[in-house]
């Protein structure tokens, strides 16, 4: 159900989920250049990806940030959303913010303190923000650190799906479940599959998704949006992050 409230961003996820899965690159701004960035977006646009999102654990805001951000949108027309590790991930050249709670960490200031801290510069700037339960799933890898997360087990799918129908009914319009960029091991096809039954948002999926078969696993058990990041960055050239992200979208949307 597509909500009055939702805004440009927000509606153009939900008019392309009623035709297809949606795949997102993730790039850090302290992993990649402004003109690695520029180029991988360019490419993304081409080969059909549906948004950029900007973010990290560490080192993700500032200049470096808005470098990176001001580069994406000169070099594609695709949707850049902001993803951000605490409030100073916020960036007044980006389109939209996932404004996401991370309910599942042992320290209050992630569940709601960084989002008081910067819910006025969202404000100010004119961002679009998106609501979202985010989730760490084991290993939760640096996010699950930095995050002071509990990550829950990958052998217990219904405590994910537990905090995923809570974040919904406190209001969150998407849920996200991260297994940690750089993972071994994405999430759980199992867990994908319960957590999508419970709710009735858009469910985005990310960490450690690095093949077209582990996206297609993911999609075929319910993931609505696959996020793709490390894999991408650490290609050695353009035309290897080309072919790359032309064999995941496969995996994602079917050849």
């Amino acid at each position: 159900m597509r909500l009055k409230t939702a805004g440009k961003v927000e509606e153009y996820i939900h008019e392309k989920l009623e035709k297809e899965k949606l795949h997102f690159v993730l790039l850090d701004p302290d992993d990649v250049s402004p003109g690695t960035a520029s180029g991988i977006a360019r490419i993304s646009e081409e080969v059909g990806i549906d948004a950029i999102m900007i973010g990290g654990s560490t080192g993700a805001e500032g200049e470096a940030l808005d470098g990176v951000v001001k580069a994406i949108k000169e070099s594609s027309n695709l949707p850049v959303i902001l993803f951000p590790g605490s409030h100073g991930g916020v960036s007044k050249y980006a389109d939209a913010i996932f404004f996401m709670s991370l309910l599942n960490s042992r320290n209050p200031f992630f569940i709601t303190g960084a989002q008081a801290l910067g819910a006025f510069a969202v404000k100010k700037y004119g961002l679009e923000p998106i609501p979202m339960a985010y989730l760490i799933i084991e290993p939760g890898e640096t996010v699950g650190w930095i995050g002071d997360a509990k990550p829950i087990p990958r052998h217990k799918p219904k405590i994910a799906a537990a905090y995923a129908l809570a974040g919904q009914y406190l209001g969150m319009r998407l849920v996200y479940l991260e297994a940690g960029s750089g993972a071994k091991e994405p999430v759980p096809p199992e867990m994908i599959a319960i957590v999508k039954k419970v709710i009735d948002v858009p469910l985005i999926v990310g960490g450690g998704i690095r093949s077209a078969e582990q996206a297609r696993r993911a999609v075929k058990a319910g993931a609505d949006i696959i996020v793709t990041g490390t894999a991408i960055e650490k290609a050695e050239s353009l035309e290897e992050a080309r072919k790359k992200l032309e064999s995941l979208i496969k995996g994602i949307k079917g050849p």
